[in-house]
């Protein structure tokens, strides 16, 4: 089958959006570096933004109005009829670990009968171009159904690129969603905590997290922060609060290649080996020796320091084949991140390199 030619005015527009998209990340850029830089070792205080003016903000994609909503003076954030999404980059902030906190409310526009739960939420350690950041976000009208599954995915993690809802829920199911209590037109207090690779996110004053992330995706540990609502509906923020902590001793780049003692613990018991890996740009190869098999063949990829790996093992309890997958980061002499056995079991995974 011969490919389709590409006409003359969608290789125009290809161009156009490709200038857009430049163009922005400029502009972002600029607006990031907006107030000083704090260094590891400075005093860092809590910076709020009322919202009550634009200046405060820089919209992507969208649009951002001023209104008094539920009582509370908001900012009102809806797209664009050619987009998703809409990106408020608040300008001046560059954060990598600490607190955000937030007003968040949802008000949905699609007609009657159109399944649209509402999505809107908060993005960070944001980059330049509106394409890689870590989030949480909201979907309050799935709090609300009678069906469980849905009710689950309540609050939701994503990363950009390359980790969105789709991709985490069919390879990590229930790990990045879970159930939080809420509501369509009402305030949500949302409370965000980072430190390193963990986030844990709050909502409506709870001492507990509604959702744990040990081992974030964003590719990178800095960045900005942006609110985020979707098309389809009117996302309002209101109250925001940043507070930077002091950053964890994390640094991108961990190299896995060399021989690492490694435990699995799993919800059906422990699992312990060695795997000796080797790295190529971002390709891996090694082996797997231990409770699951004897030198067994080992796959992956490596990006900045975060690996996936793949093995096919043998169960314990009956010699049966069975794949192990396993992704995490690697932090100097040290890794972690989360283990299934496909089918059999789940949890958790740590390593040691030997020396």
């Amino acid at each position: 089958m011969q490919p389709l030619a590409i006409s003359k005015r969608e290789r125009n527009m290809t161009r156009l959006t490709t200038i857009r998209r430049l163009a922005l990340a400029a502009v972002i850029s600029i607006l990031f570096c907006a107030q000083p830089q704090r260094t590891a070792g400075q005093t860092q205080s809590g910076q709020n933004f009322a919202l009550a003016s634009l200046n405060d903000i820089f919209v992507s994609e969208g649009k951002a109005e001023l209104v008094v909503y539920q009582g509370r003076r908001a900012v009102r954030l809806t797209t664009q009829p050619s987009n998703e999404e809409v990106f408020a980059f608040l300008k001046g902030v560059q954060f990598q670990d600490g607190v955000i906190e937030a007003d968040i409310a949802i008000h949905i526009t699609t007609p009657p009968g159109v399944r649209m739960p509402g999505f809107v939420g908060i993005a960070f350690r944001t980059g330049t171009d509106a394409r890689h950041y870590d989030m949480f976000y909201l979907r309050p009208r799935n709090s609300r159904s009678e069906d469980q599954a849905m009710r689950n995915h309540s609050v939701q993690y994503v990363a950009a690129p390359g980790y969105d809802w789709y991709k985490l829920r069919r390879e990590w199911p229930w790990l990045y969603e879970s159930y939080a209590d809420l509501q369509p037109d009402r305030w949500s207090r949302v409370r965000i905590e980072v430190h390193g690779r963990l986030a844990k996110l709050f909502v409506n004053g709870s001492e507990n997290p509604s959702l744990i992330v040990d081992g974030m995706k964003g590719e990178t540990l800095q960045g900005g922060i942006a609110l985020w609502g979707y098309a389809g509906e009117e996302a309002y923020f209101s109250n925001i609060r940043i507070s930077p902590a002091e950053p964890a001793p994390v640094v991108n780049g961990g190299d896995p290649s060399g021989k690492w003692t490694t435990e699995f613990s799993t919800d059906y018991g422990k699992y312990h080996g060695t795997i000796q890996l080797t790295r190529d740009n971002t390709a891996i190869k090694g082996t797997w020796s231990g409770d699951l098999g004897r030198a067994q063949p080992v796959t992956g990829t490596w990006r900045n320091g975060y690996v996936e790996l793949t093995f096919q093992g043998v169960w314990p309890e009956n010699q049966a084949p069975s794949t192990a997958v396993l992704a995490g980061w690697v932090d100097g002499d040290s890794a972690k991140g989360r283990v299934k056995i496909e089918g059999r079991a789940d949890g958790q995974w740590s390593a040691l390199r030997n020396k």
